[in-house]
C-alpha cells in the first residue's frame, strides 16, 4: 500500500501515518458529522475524502450525519416555526415527515459522493436497513426519541464487506412511529454497541474551551463532569459533553469533539500526534 498516492497532499504526515494505522486495525471508527461540514461545500468534500482514505486504509467506520440547517430550510419553506427544548427540536407529526425527508437527502448525498470517491457506502433509514428502536424522549418533545437498542448485525456485515454504513439518525418506536434523534446522541449510542476505538464528533468549534475560552486537548470525564456542573460548558456542547462521558464509561475508549471546520480535521485527529479538538477518555 503506497500511503502518499492516499494520503492527501494536505493531510498528515506519512511517518505519523504510518505510526497510527496499526492502533485501529481490527478496530470501529464511528463518526458523527453535521454543522458546516454538510453546509459548505468545499469541507464537505473533504469529510468524504477523509471517510474514504481510512476506507482505503483498510480500516472500518460508521458515519452518523445530522442535518439540523436542511431540516431548518426545509420547514421555513413550508412557514412551520422550529421551537426548542434544551436543543431539542420539538417534532410533531407534521415535522418528522420533512424531517425525515431533509435527513434522507443528506443520506443519499453522503454516500452518492462516497461511490465518487471509490468507496462503497450503504444506506441506513428507517426504511432501508433500520436498526434503532427508540423510546420517547419527553412528551412535549413528541417525535423525538432516544436509542433503546441498536441492531448491531446489519452494520457489521457491511463493515466486513469493507463498505461504509452511513447512518440518518433516526429509529422506530414501540408504537411503529418514526423518531427523531439528536446525532451526537444516536452516534454515541452506536459507538457504545460496537466498543468502537473512536467516537468522532465533529462540531463548528475547536473543541472544549476552559474559561479563559482556550483549547483543552483532553480531559477525563470527571473533569468534563465538573465543566458541566460549573457551567463552563454550556448550549449545544452539554448533550455532545454527555454522549461523550456516557459513551467512555460503556466500552468506548476515547470521544474526540473536533473541529470540523479545518480541512482534514478527522485524518489529523486519527492519524497525528497533534489531534484536531478535545479527547475525552474515562
Amino acid at each position: 500500500m503506497h500511503l502518499q498516492n492516499i494520503i492527501p497532499k494536505n493531510g498528515p504526515a506519512l511517518k505519523e501515518v504510518e505510526k497510527y494505522i496499526n492502533k485501529y486495525t481490527n478496530e470501529i471508527i464511528v463518526i458523527k458529522c453535521g454543522g458546516s461540514v454538510l453546509l459548505d461545500p468545499n469541507l464537505f468534500n473533504k469529510f468524504i475524502e477523509d471517510i474514504a482514505v481510512i476506507n482505503k486504509l483498510g480500516l472500518n467506520t460508521v458515519v452518523v450525519h445530522g442535518g439540523g440547517k436542511n431540516i431548518k430550510k426545509k420547514l421555513d419553506e413550508k412557514n412551520i416555526k422550529s421551537e426548542f427544548i434544551d436543543g431539542l427540536r420539538i417534532t410533531d407529526s407534521e415535522t418528522i415527515k420533512i424531517v425525515e425527508e431533509a435527513l434522507t437527502e443528506i443520506n443519499s448525498e453522503i454516500i452518492k459522493k462516497l461511490i465518487l470517491n471509490k468507496c462503497k457506502a450503504q444506506p441506513i433509514t428507517v426504511k432501508k436497513n433500520n436498526i434503532i428502536t427508540t423510546q420517547p424522549e419527553k412528551k412535549e418533545l413528541f417525535f423525538v426519541g432516544n436509542p433503546k437498542n441498536i441492531e448491531k448485525k446489519n452494520l457489521l456485515e457491511i463493515i466486513k464487506k469493507k463498505e461504509v454504513p452511513v447512518v440518518v439518525p433516526m429509529g422506530i418506536g414501540e408504537d411503529n412511529e418514526v423518531y427523531n434523534i439528536n446525532a451526537d446522541v444516536a452516534a454515541g449510542a452506536i459507538a457504545k454497541k460496537l466498543n468502537s476505538r473512536r467516537l468522532l464528533l465533529m462540531t463548528d468549534v475547536e473543541g472544549v474551551l476552559d474559561k479563559n475560552k482556550k483549547l483543552v486537548t483532553e480531559i477525563n470525564s470527571d473533569f468534563a463532569k465538573k465543566m458541566l456542573e460549573d457551567k463552563t460548558i454550556s448550549g449545544g456542547m452539554i448533550p455532545k459533553i454527555n454522549t461523550c462521558i456516557d459513551a467512555v464509561n460503556h466500552g468506548v475508549t476515547g470521544v474526540v469533539i473536533v473541529d470540523g471546520r479545518k480541512p482534514h480535521s478527522i485524518l489529523f485527529e486519527l492519524f497525528s500526534d497533534k489531534g484536531a479538538g478535545t479527547l475525552i477518555r474515562k
